[in-house]
């Protein structure tokens, strides 16, 4: 057995858990705003500010950007060192609660290049990645992955649904140099695949050959008709015959009402339309597959996933209804550093989150079962009894005896 050296041991582990973080903010303070530009590109984008919520785990772990106004765009980023990913995977990671039940709104970030005018940032600002969950009525659920690629924007071909309580999730993109790429949502893999397959990247690899033609003696029907079931003699049946029931209204008159005919009714002996039975067609030959070939347009691009110059990262985005709280934001080139990372900060609290959650909830619920029961009370005070409505009559006779005798 070869026994290596302490310190090449210790450098070779150092060297097995070293990641760089190249963007990490919790936003635990006001300091936030020392690193984050608020967009002025328009004079009523809405206001960010810090909050953790109604509800929450930690007062100050959870404390995150919240949008403040209703109806309105947001647009405020960050800058960070510039670098490439070139030979390394790209994880961009965020959390999300959305807990003013949002209708219609966005929860995703962008990552665009490092010269980007952060005053100036709008929905027209070139981004290289936008990521995380969009949520507009009832059909629209769903996490955004959206690649820049040669001045195009290309939108993930796959479906990925979000998360659309009120509850803090966790939202986290990996970007491999080999192609490939994986979205989690709460640590979770809900999707991956290759970037080729998955988006727009380049032309197919492979076309249909536009010289290759079905064959016309072909047969791709599996059942036909089985030549030997004939229609039975009594089949042919009327759908409607006239009602036996029916009789001529007494009061008709044939020159002028024209000769009556009694209505018709459906006819219970009435089979459908004749059909004969299906059996295997021995001439089938199976589905026909168009052949392909190569595409002479395509071309392989091995560096898909490579960006040159990561540098900004943002929030661009409208909320109808406002209240969506970011967190906890981390760009590294380290899925172990992401998963860490996420363990101890919304892996911490999340429980706790919802255990204060359904605690509020408890308390809203006998809240109003009280402010019910009150109500009952009132109306029920309010509402004249038998006896009052006997003491009602002994005064009316009583008032009716002392004027009888005035009179």
């Amino acid at each position: 057995m070869i026994r290596l050296p302490c310190s090449l041991l210790l450098l070779a582990s150092f060297a097995f858990v070293y990641s760089t973080d190249h963007f990490v903010e919790k936003f635990e303070d006001e300091s936030y705003k020392k690193r984050w530009v608020q967009s002025t590109a328009n004079s009523d984008l809405g206001e960010f500010k810090l909050s953790h919520g109604k509800f929450y785990g930690d007062a100050k772990k959870d404390l995150g950007l919240q949008t403040s106004q209703d109806a309105r765009f947001y647009g405020m980023s960050a800058k960070f060192d510039e670098f490439s990913n070139e030979g390394k995977p790209l994880v961009i990671q965020f959390s999300v609660k959305h807990e003013q039940q949002i209708d219609c709104g966005g929860g995703y970030v962008k990552v665009y290049p490092s010269g980007t005018d952060q005053k100036g940032l709008n929905g027209d600002s070139p981004y290289h990645i936008m990521f995380g969950p969009d949520i507009c009525g009832h059909d629209k659920k769903k996490v955004h992955v959206i690649f820049t690629y040669k001045g195009k924007n290309l939108l993930i071909k796959k479906d990925i649904a979000c998360k659309d309580d009120q509850f803090t999730h966790l939202y986290t993109l990996i970007l491999n140099p080999d192609n490939t790429y994986e979205v989690r949502i709460d640590n979770e893999k809900v999707q991956d695949g290759k970037l080729e397959e998955d988006w727009d990247f380049t032309v197919p690899k492979r076309i249909p050959d536009p010289n290759a033609k079905k064959p016309s003696d072909w047969v791709d029907e599996a059942q036909m008709a089985d030549p030997s079931d004939t229609k039975p003699a009594d089949w042919e049946k009327p759908e409607h015959i006239p009602d036996p029931e029916a009789k001529k209204p007494e009061d008709w008159d044939d020159e002028i009402d024209g000769a009556w005919e009694p209505p018709s009714i459906d006819n219970s002996e009435y089979k459908g339309v004749w059909k004969a039975r299906q059996i295997d067609n021995p001439a089938y030959k199976g589905e026909w597959v168009h052949p392909e070939i190569d595409n002479p347009e395509y071309e392989e691009d091995e560096n898909l996933y490579l960006y040159k110059d990561f540098g900004v990262i943002g929030f661009d985005l409208w909320q109808v209804k406002s209240g969506t709280i970011f967190d906890n934001v981390l760009i590294t080139d380290s899925v172990s550093r992401a998963e860490e990372f996420a363990k101890e900060t919304w892996g911490k609290t999340k429980d706790a989150e919802k255990k204060m959650k359904d605690s509020l909830d408890e308390a809203e619920r006998k809240t109003m079962e009280e402010q019910r029961k009150k109500q009952e009370a009132e109306d029920h005070s309010r509402k004249p009894s038998a006896d009052d409505d006997e003491d009602a009559d002994t005064d009316d006779i009583k008032k009716t005896h002392v004027n009888d005798d005035e009179l």
